[in-house]
């Protein structure tokens, strides 16, 4: 029996009955006719597609920039989307941000332009006083070969100061209720609400595509190289939606977003934070979790050497074996093979809160500076005593099969003062711990060297001698 996918589009109900794995761009497209989100890229970089969404179940939320380009439908059922037709709200014609831009030749092509209007206003939703640094944040999953960003920045201000003198009514929204599956089109898609339910349908269904954010498994969906016959969504599970704070440590659920985990750990770990916001975009980290960006298990994925520095822990659970916890270095195996069993699911992540005398630094090399794949990541843990380095994790990125620790390296710095000659002998050491390879971002002699000159850089960063620079 067909059974439709029912959300609120522009603060109109709407229900569909095209197949779950159908993308949000497609569907706004072709089958609802709203032209002005574009297709771009079609892998979730340029921001041409750009929507508004909030996850159902979320209404105390904010609605987040997203791409539709990378987003199914199995996803949205429930939810709220807004796109570029409905940022006005009703009876007006362009919002503050619309209006601006188009005053202040922020649009040569205008194929970008639809995107980025709604981004910002995304932006300005949530912070109505956006400092420099905010707007080009908010930009950077936008890209425009036209103008420049010059404009776009002015019209950005412009809009901000026009809605705190006089607000204007944010675009309309409303709720639908999230339904337990929808089939259409010969396709299937299942929404538990809790755990348990999670496990049995992974157990009952194992070869059903299990998808949290979507924001690595859509690329091949957006450019026709998949279909998802069966589909099992984790983004409304309550216990994988959980932020738990206590006993020194955060414990994200699966299905946390990297956006909720850089709100929670930006103050204990701003280069962590800095991390957070290269690797991914607004539209990104809103959807992306940090369940899925583990579970991936992609060798040049951010996030891992991070939380491996930081000594993390993966929780799994299944029905047949209950919980098991593990070091997250534990976790990986092989090039994309994991500890994950066919009928477990990642259930935690739990990460140590900063303590006095430790010191974290994150270090990404990439070809361009924002939304880019690393051609090396590298983290770096320290507990000090003194100008000693008591104890020390090392992780690295791009580096090997597996995000992975430099336990050579760690040898060289445990209990000597971390200067630049003890940093070059860890450097040295690395040759010990990883044997790279060559491919299109760096060579195998590209990477030695700049992991080893990275860890240089942490023992001038930790002296105070460098500064921020756009190259790293």
């Amino acid at each position: 029996m067909t059974t439709h996918t029912a959300f609120v589009l522009n603060g109109e109900p709407v229900a569909t009955q095209v197949r779950p794995d159908t993308t949000v761009l497609d569907l706004l497209r072709d089958h609802l006719g709203r032209k002005g989100t574009k297709e771009g890229c079609a892998e979730g970089d340029c921001g041409a597609c750009t929507i508004l969404f909030r996850r159902g179940g979320d209404a105390e939320t904010p609605m987040l920039a997203a791409n539709s380009c990378i987003m199914s439908v199995a996803q949205i059922d429930g939810g709220e989307i807004v796109t570029v037709e409905g940022l006005a709200g009703d009876g007006a014609v362009l919002n503050a941000v619309q209006d601006e831009m188009a005053k202040n030749g922020s649009s040569q092509c205008g194929f970008c332009t639809p995107g980025i209007a709604v981004a910002l206003t995304g932006l300005l939703a949530c912070n109505p006083d956006p400092d420099e640094d905010a707007i080009h944040d908010a930009l950077a999953g936008n890209l425009c070969r036209c103008t420049g960003y010059r404009p776009i920045v002015d019209a950005a201000r412009a809009a901000a100061a026009r809605m705190r003198a006089e607000p204007a009514p944010a675009p309309a929204t409303g709720e639908n209720l999230v339904t337990s599956h929808t089939d259409a089109g010969g396709a299937t898609a299942h929404r538990p609400r809790d755990l348990r339910g999670l496990l049995m349908l992974r157990r009952d269904h194992p070869d059903a595509v299990l998808l949290a954010g979507g924001t690595d498994l859509g690329v091949p969906l957006a450019g026709y190289e998949t279909t998802w016959p069966e589909t099992i969504t984790t983004g409304h599970v309550a216990e994988l939606r959980r932020v738990e704070t206590g006993d020194g440590r955060w414990t994200f659920g699966a299905a946390v977003t990297w956006e909720e985990v850089l709100k929670a750990v930006a103050e204990d770990y701003p280069s962590f934070a800095t991390l957070i916001r290269r690797f991914g975009s607004t539209q990104i980290r809103s959807m992306g979790t940090i369940g899925g960006n583990i579970g991936t298990a992609s060798p040049i994925g951010d996030g891992p050497p991070a939380l491996i520095a930081l000594g993390a822990t993966i929780t799994l659970v299944s029905l047949e074996g209950g919980e098991r916890t593990m070091r997250l270095e534990d976790f990986f195996l092989d090039y994309r093979k994991t500890e994950l069993r066919p009928d477990e699911v990642i259930a935690s992540v739990t990460v140590p809160r900063a303590r006095a005398g430790e010191i974290l630094r994150t270090y990404k090399i990439s070809k361009r500076y924002d939304q880019d794949i690393s051609t090396v990541c590298g983290a770096y843990w320290l507990a000090m005593d003194g100008g000693t380095v008591s104890d020390i994790r090392i992780a690295y990125g791009g580096m090997a099969a597996t995000p992975k620790r430099a336990s050579h390296a760690e040898a060289a710095l445990r209990g000597k003062a971390l200067t630049v000659a003890t940093a070059r002998e860890a450097g040295a050491a690395l040759a010990s711990d990883f044997k790279p390879l060559t491919d299109w971002r760096g060579s195998a002699t590209y990477r030695e060297r700049t992991a080893a000159g990275l860890l240089e850089r942490l023992a001038r960063d930790v002296a105070g001698e460098t500064v921020e620079v756009m190259a790293l």
